[in-house]
């Protein structure tokens, strides 16, 4: 599985998911697309787009701490 990450940290929504849908579109199907953000709302705007477009799937989501901040990780795969 290649993966491509895309930091969109410091970046408010809905941001980090234009950036998101404009960088999967460089992508082949198939390849995962990492997303770091610290917008809290990205976990949602996320599942909203994958529920939405026809092209992605949300693999995972994660939230870490680093350095004292929330960090909030998506893997995206583009299907089509």
């Amino acid at each position: 599985m290649e993966e491509k990450e895309l930091d969109t940290c410091g970046l408010a929504c809905p941001m980090p998911l234009i950036k998101a849908r404009e960088e999967i579109n460089h992508l082949q199907p198939g390849q995962v697309l990492k997303v770091i953000s610290t917008d809290r709302g990205s976990l949602k705007d996320f599942q909203g787009w994958a529920k939405s477009a026809k092209n992605v799937e949300i693999l995972k989501q994660e939230t870490e701490n680093r350095n004292g901040k929330e960090i909030y990780v998506h893997y995206i795969k583009k299907t089509k």
